[in-house]
């Protein structure tokens, strides 16, 4: 066996031990669990409200429910499957049930795409809930998609390989293209090489200087080029933006598969909509009002009826399957018809094993926020490309893995972190960074960008307060406070910190002035690692009348994970680091570019919060530390008390 075949099937035995235990987590949390243990596993709501319905693009029933109970965590996310049901007695059976896909996830809210006519009427009711189910289909087509590439025969896919994972150089014609006034020199030169790779170019885009912006030029220079293009992204919501962004530049775009953004713009894009704008559509729409109709007379004929009864009944169902294979007709002609005068198609990686892709190839297919999709979902879109085209930053944070053995063991190692360090040659690094002062940056930029990251002149202008250092960190060292475990989410939070964080986050807007942060429109963010002090921090704030400050802006402010911040910015972070023991214990801090993520998001202030005692005796955070006494920013919790 050779080499790359023994590093594809690795790759196949971890997808396998991750499906494993991802199902077995679920299963855990699921089967045999109360309704409260649920819930407190994040993987159902209960109880909900139905908010509003309607009939959406492609005749799809939308419905827009609320959660009242809004304690819990979530794992709900847009493209997931859920079930609804009823706790009602006179409702509660196997039947009772509808399932749906999610569109969107904000807060205490979801949309979801139900999978019915119309709403049954044990939902409308007050005992309704929604559960989580387990998604084995994306599972399947990542499996199938790597077997596929380990026995494949298609030429092409052979090259790929060669060149993604073995020793091939990729290849590139040398044309200069002409560079765009709205780039930079380091756009103008990822949009270069991406036109002259004859099989890969990568995009390493750090926080801030403008990946999307670079990703759409180099789309739109392949439509101008006349090349047919596949986009694609891990997350629904990535997926949405590109979308947006290239129906901002006029170009139309074919959006295949669940919109996680709930938006006009988005959802004029999808297949559904451009079906319902054919002008084919109103006959399409007739087809099938017939068939309902025939079928309701077929129907009407009982069991005793004579041989004409039966002849008509036959006569009638004769009529049924005609129409039906008329309105088949007329569907594929409009799909047909609408994918001819397609130049870009847009999807989730595992979407583009899509019945409606099959058997299409690619010229170009662009992969955005690559170092986020396992490496198994991104081959699924290359086997229909040509050539490929990675955007992401593999210093911020890797895919999701449940497995702690498959993580260990490479799962986590993307494809797009394997070609970025086997084939340097086919990376272009964009160097201006335009979210946050020199200041902000410096830390990241020595730690992981090799010192080469560049703060635009207009970064020098993104000051909150004029005095103080625009990142601080307030060391709560032998303030007392300690970090505990919550007993049913085993996730670590710290009272005291959270307490801290919240009042000096107060003060600080009080001292800036909340009348400002509105005309301004300044955002904040509040962030910690875990989901334990993330869900304290929203209870300390959100529900008393402590914060005034805080409460006065409370549309600006965003209180969330820092996973839940990756590709987000605000004009003032706060961190609770939220670990401090005597053992020196940080758990999952450890993870430096979960950490990056964190420390990039802020464009004007950045303030830390964390026992140095606890945290200094790593070496990344001991480094970080005497990076912010350097830069004038050290204080003592002490200061504040008094």
């Amino acid at each position: 066996m050779d080499k790359i075949t023994e590093e594809l099937q690795k790759g196949l035995k971890l997808l396998k031990l991750e499906w494993q235990e991802d199902l077995a987590q679920y299963k855990q949390k699921f089967l045999n669990s109360s309704l409260a243990d649920k819930k407190k596993a994040g993987i159902t709501w209960y109880p909900v409200h139905l908010k509003k319905s309607k009939i959406g693009m492609g005749e799809r029933l939308l419905v827009e429910i609320e959660r009242s109970d809004a304690g819990h965590p979530s794992s709900f996310g847009s493209g997931k499957s859920v079930s609804f049901f009823t706790t009602q007695e006179s409702y509660q059976s196997s039947e009772n049930r509808v399932n749906g896909v999610i569109n969107f996830v904000r807060n205490n809210t979801m949309t979801v795409t139900l999978q019915a006519d119309e709403i049954p009427d044990w939902m409308e009711g007050s005992r309704l809930g929604v559960d989580l189910l387990f998604d084995e289909a994306s599972y399947r087509e990542m499996e199938f998609a790597l077997k596929r590439v380990i026995t494949t025969e298609n030429k092409r896919v052979e090259e790929f390989k060669e060149i993604l994972l073995g020793e091939k150089p990729p290849q590139f014609s040398t044309n200069r293209i002409s560079p765009k006034a709205n780039l930079n020199f380091s756009q103008n030169q990822a949009c270069e090489l991406i036109g002259n790779a004859k099989d890969v170019g990568v995009v390493h885009g750090p926080p801030g200087t403008g990946k999307t912006t670079t990703l759409i030029e180099a789309i739109q220079d392949a439509v101008i080029n006349q090349n047919s293009v596949l986009v694609c992204a891990p997350s629904n919501a990535a997926v949405d933006l590109l979308v947006e962004k290239l129906v901002d530049r006029g170009i139309e775009t074919l959006r295949l598969g669940h919109p996680a953004r709930v938006e006009e713009k988005i959802l004029n894009q999808t297949l559904d909509a451009k079906t319902a704008f054919h002008g084919s559509f109103r006959d399409l729409k007739k087809l099938r009002k017939e068939t309902d109709q025939y079928l309701k007379l077929a129907k009407q004929y009982k069991r005793n009826f004579g041989p004409e009864e039966r002849a008509q009944r036959k006569l009638m169902y004769a009529e049924v399957s005609r129409l039906r294979e008329a309105s088949k007709s007329l569907e594929e002609y409009i799909q047909y018809d609408i994918f001819q005068g397609t130049r870009v198609f847009a999807s989730t990686l595992v979407g583009a094993s899509s019945y409606n892709l099959k058997g299409m190839e690619f010229d170009v297919v662009f992969i955005d926020e690559a170092a986020q999709g396992l490496e198994a979902a991104t081959w699924i879109p290359i086997l229909k490309a040509k050539k490929v085209v990675f955007a992401g930053d593999h210093w911020q944070l890797p895919p999701t893995i449940k497995s702690f053995h498959a993580a260990k063991d490479g799962l986590s190692q993307t494809l797009f972190e394997k070609v970025i360090k086997r084939k340097p040659s086919s990376a272009q690094m964009l160097q201006v960074q335009y979210r946050m002062p020199d200041v902000i940056m410096g830390f990241s930029n020595e730690q992981f960008y090799n010192g080469k990251l560049i703060a635009d002149e207009g970064t020098k202008m993104h000051v909150l307060q004029e005095e103080g250092s625009a990142i601080e960190w307030i060391d709560t060292a032998g303030a007392g406070f300690t970090d505990l475990q919550e007993a049913e989410s085993l996730s670590t939070f710290n009272p005291e910190e959270a307490l801290f964080a919240a009042k000096h986050l107060n003060e600080l807007l009080e001292k800036i002035g909340s009348h400002l942060i509105l005309q301004k429109n300044w955002t904040i963010g509040l962030i910690a690692p875990y989901g334990a002090q993330v869900r304290r921090l929203r209870g300390l704030i959100l529900d008393s009348e402590d914060y005034p400050s805080l409460l006065a802006v409370k549309e600006q402010l965003t209180i969330d994970t820092v996973d839940g911040f990756q590709g987000q910015e605000r004009d003032l972070m706060m961190i609770s680091l939220t670990r401090s023991n005597e053992k020196g214990e940080i758990g999952f801090l450890s993870d430096e570019r979960r950490m990056n993520v964190a420390l990039t998001r802020a464009k004007r202030k950045l303030v830390l919060i964390g026992d140095s005692s606890t945290l200094a005796q790593n070496p990344f955070f001991d480094q970080l530390l005497q990076y912010v006494e350097k830069n004038g920013g050290y204080r003592s919790v002490w200061e504040f008390f008094g």
